[in-house]
């Protein structure tokens, strides 16, 4: 693929060929996705010493199958996978009450995945040896969040550090994940795509008629960094605002959101009532599975300001979203320019991507 110019004013997106292609898609799959850290869950699903948690790295994209499991406060990752005869070892969450134990033949691990013992290995040579011990995927925590990543080229502080310094200052290990505000999307267009849209306030006065009437869309502002980008949502005079502390760099600002993008598919959005977590994983060329996870921290600012009714918000992305993976797919199109002041942060995206997939 093209390389992304790194100035904007000469810069055009990349190519068509990109949303629609298998070959492409496929290449994703090294490129980029096993080299990035991905937010597996929270803490509510590993509340006690040996819980386990089994799980998928990015369901039905890469199938590789892992468990984190809590022993003395620690959380960590490993394969779940017995390394006999491929076995899945643990299917749901549970305790782990002693050992790990193979369902297939018995093979059995502790809760560090050490191999500890297998029936009927009497006169086996060089056994056991570093292959029957189960590999340790790098895992790490953020507040109340535990990611993990199977090949990591990114430093996960260096991830996560301009998040904190702008709203550390929230009490996000706090926020009370809610089931019934959470929900899944199913997306007829690539994965990238939707994130375009996401990272660009360029739209929302032609497509969020209910969110243009809360945002002051004059004062729209993008802030890049090496791994992530901010979006800040200025809220009308008005309108539902953050209460910021003195410290913090936008004090005595209307700020009704902060969306910060995490690359490659990972969106946290802050607002007065808590933070939305947003998941892109993709599923094909044209399909891509959106998980809307809903953590509280205000209940009664939820129906408020440019953080309420995101149901709707996100069912109108869908729809032209849906319209230009059609559109990208024309004979006629190629790629597109991108406007200096509005489109700073898809151009950081399609930057980022060319960098890791021209390596």
């Amino acid at each position: 693929m093209k390389k992304i110019n790194k100035d904007i004013t000469e810069a055009s997106t990349l190519t068509a060929d990109f949303y629609s292609s298998d070959e492409m898609f496929e290449k994703l799959k090294e490129g980029i996705f096993s080299k990035s850290w991905q937010l597996i869950t929270d803490e509510s699903n590993l509340k006690t010493d040996r819980s386990a948690f089994p799980f998928s790295f990015i369901e039905n994209f890469i199938e590789e199958p892992l468990f984190l499991i809590k022993k003395e406060g620690l959380i960590n990752c490993y394969s779940n996978v017995c390394t006999h005869r491929g076995n899945i070892l643990i299917d749901e969450p549970c305790v782990v009450k002693k050992n790990i134990v193979c369902a297939y033949h018995g093979k059995q691990f502790d809760s560090c995945g050490k191999f500890l013992f297998m029936p009927k290995s009497e006169g086996m040579k060089n056994f056991p040896s570093q292959q029957d011990h189960l590999t340790k995927v790098p895992s790490s925590k953020w507040n109340q969040f535990i990611f993990t990543s199977l090949h990591p080229e990114i430093n996960f502080q260096e991830l996560l550090i301009d998040v904190d310094e702008r709203v550390g200052w929230m009490p996000i290990s706090d926020f009370k994940y809610k089931q019934d505000l959470s929900k899944t999307y199913m997306v007829d267009a690539n994965w990238a795509l939707y994130c375009d849209n996401y990272l660009e306030g360029f739209h929302i006065p032609f497509i969020h008629k209910d969110l243009t009437s809360v945002l002051d869309y004059n004062n729209y502002d993008v802030e890049t960094f090496n791994y992530s980008n901010l979006q800040i949502g200025y809220g009308k005079e008005g309108e539902d605002c953050f209460d910021l502390p003195k410290d913090s760099k936008d004090y005595g600002k209307n700020i009704a959101a902060y969306y910060f993008w995490i690359f490659p598919n990972i969106m946290l959005n802050f607002y007065p009532w808590g933070l939305s977590v947003n998941i892109i994983h993709p599923v094909s060329t044209n399909k891509t599975k959106v998980i809307f996870k809903s953590y509280v921290w205000d209940e009664s600012k939820l129906d408020l300001g440019a953080g309420a009714d995101l149901d709707k918000v996100e069912l109108e992305d869908e729809e032209v979203v849906q319209k230009v993976q059609k559109g990208v797919a024309s004979r006629f199109y190629n790629h597109g320019r991108f406007s200096p002041s509005m489109e700073k942060g898809v151009h950081h995206f399609h930057s980022l991507i060319s960098d890791f997939m021209c390596e």
